[in-house]
């Protein structure tokens, strides 16, 4: 298990009797595509790193709506920051998109052993932090960038710099909920972008036919470089309405 743990950037630098002391604390579980790891509301007391396929967080309002908050993929760490909460709760669900496997980590005694490091609590500042950066970006894209803005960027981040083609990798349902539009404007945008040659869709495969204009699509709502004084991270326009 020590060298599944390695996968993970939060414990790649750790020496081999912290691998170990957390292996023996550490569990492997398995989960079918559709099946719970935990609920929103749940007693929190560990933590998880996914070796295969993909675990999809997300948060249920009291209607019962569901908005996916990430798609986490292998390699990947979730929850970490819960074990510094006193009785912590997990404040969304976790299921799996895909079969997937992960590890499941002892979040008391991961947190013991942090008392004794200095240098393994600066490893998880460092990783804590780039997810803060991660989460202040998407907040505003979402508050901020035209839902065109955001399919269109979500393309380009995850078509590959040296293939014109790729797959979606999630169900169009999810990713209309990851990009909080709905599922209708999402196909519709999608449409948009293929009625102009763009790209091209086939099933879950999309190819890209004009990658510079889908750039454009993505940085239209980008401000001048001399505005951005008063904004922080990635800032752009109010939305416009038609996009909602």
């Amino acid at each position: 298990m020590k060298d599944d743990l390695k996968t993970g950037l939060l414990f790649s630098n750790l020496s081999d009797a912290q691998l170990e002391r957390i292996a023996q604390h550490a569990a492997r579980l398995r989960l079918a595509a559709g099946e719970s790891l935990f609920e929103q509301g749940d007693a929190a007391d560990r933590f998880y790193l996914v070796l295969k396929g993909q675990i999809k967080l997300y948060r249920l309002s009291p209607a019962g709506n569901e908005k996916v908050i990430e798609v986490v993929t292998a390699g990947s760490t979730f929850a970490e920051a819960l074990m510094f909460l006193d009785r912590p709760r997990y404040p969304v669900g976790a299921q799996a998109l895909t079969a997937a496997e992960v590890i499941s980590i002892d979040a008391h005694d991961f947190a013991a052993m942090l008392r004794g490091s200095v240098d393994t609590c600066f490893l998880l500042l460092g990783d804590m932090s780039q997810r803060l950066r991660g989460l202040l970006r998407e907040i505003d894209e979402l508050s901020l960038h035209s839902a065109t803005c955001r399919v269109a960027a979500y393309f380009v981040q995850q078509a590959p710099a040296d293939a014109q083609t790729f797959d979606l990798g999630i169900a169009k349902q999810v990713l209309a909920s990851r990009l909080s539009v709905k599922p209708e404007t999402l196909s519709r945008i999608i449409k948009n972008l293929s009625d102009d040659g763009i790209i091209a869709v086939t099933g879950s495969r999309i190819t890209i036919h004009d990658r510079k204009a889908l750039q454009q699509a993505a940085d239209v709502c980008a401000l001048p470089q001399d505005s951005l004084q008063s904004t922080f991270l990635y800032p752009c326009p109010p939305a416009r309405t038609q996009d909602q």
